[in-house]
């Protein structure tokens, strides 16, 4: 489909996409679940500071001006391209990003730089770098974003293994379930829902299959996770917003605006259909 999505509006592109991805029509008129609102919003709540929400380095300054400097991970330098990195700059442990990329495809962790394979961390960037989720999946905060490759300090737990996400659910400065990701060290990861009281809750396809009495460690400062995604997400129709908690402090990840782009087959129909309920759809700001 990409060969010819030049000749499409992205409504249209968008309506093809999901009958491929999800094996049903796109409602539109109007939308009802949470997938289906994804892509209403897609179309039709495009506000320029979103731009700055999901480039990586911008959005730090966002949440900082909401939240403050101290959930905030240090920035250690920015470039246009991998070979402008000044590597006898950057400490022993790091993290290399592109602005731009979505999930871990635009992710190279350093805990060692004296093994760090430099070759590999710029085959796997420049690839990120060249990635396009506008054109791919019509995000339209992506569009125009500056990409970028930065390093940030390494959140390090003493494990050496890769930190938790937790990823928060918000609807308009409101956030009930939190998601955690884990595994994702061994290539293989789970992702598990818990709310407030952190009860688990069977509300995605991995969570059915977890076995009777499953549940992970509590965050000791959960309640400060759940209000600082809220500052983050007021004003918002929906955002999830990604958290680490490392050592007792919380970290801002960053903003992602449609999860899974709209085309998440782990939400069943049911949760597809209460998320998408929790979306109140704002005015269009464009036709």
């Amino acid at each position: 489909m990409r060969a010819f999505d030049w000749a499409l509006t992205d409504r249209q592109y968008l309506k093809i996409l999901f009958r491929i991805k999800m094996g049903k029509p796109l409602r539109l008129d109007p939308p009802v679940t949470f997938n289906e609102k994804l892509q209403w919003l897609k179309l039709y709540n495009r506000r320029d500071e979103y731009t700055d929400m999901v480039d990586k380095v911008e959005a730090k300054r966002f949440a900082a001006e909401r939240i403050g400097e101290n959930y905030i991970i240090p920035t250690l330098g920015v470039w246009d391209s991998f070979d402008d990195i000044d590597f006898d700059s950057l400490p022993d442990k790091f993290v290399l990003k592109t602005t731009h990329g979505g999930g871990n495809s635009g992710v190279v962790i350093c805990r060692d730089k004296s093994k760090f394979d430099i070759r590999a961390a710029k085959i796997k960037l420049e690839k990120s770098l060249k990635g396009d989720i506008y054109s791919a999946f019509k995000e339209w905060p992506y569009k125009n974003v500056h990409r970028r490759i930065f390093a940030e300090e390494l959140l390090d737990d003493g494990t050496n293994e890769q930190i938790l996400d937790y990823k928060f659910y918000c609807f308009n400065g409101k956030t009930d379930y939190v998601m955690v990701c884990t595994d994702r060290c061994v290539g293989a990861a789970n992702y598990y829902f818990f709310d407030r009281n952190w009860q688990f809750h069977r509300i995605n396809v991995i969570g059915k299959g977890a076995p009777e009495g499953f549940t992970l460690p509590r965050p000791k400062n959960l309640d400060e996770m759940f209000l600082v995604a809220e500052k983050l997400s007021v004003g918002l129709p929906c955002v999830r917003v990604d958290l680490y908690n490392v050592n007792g402090r919380v970290y801002f990840g960053e903003y992602t605006f449609f999860s899974a782009s709209g085309f998440d087959k782990d939400f069943p129909p049911e949760t597809d259909l209460a998320f998408g309920q929790k979306v109140v759809l704002p005015e269009k700001t464009v036709k």
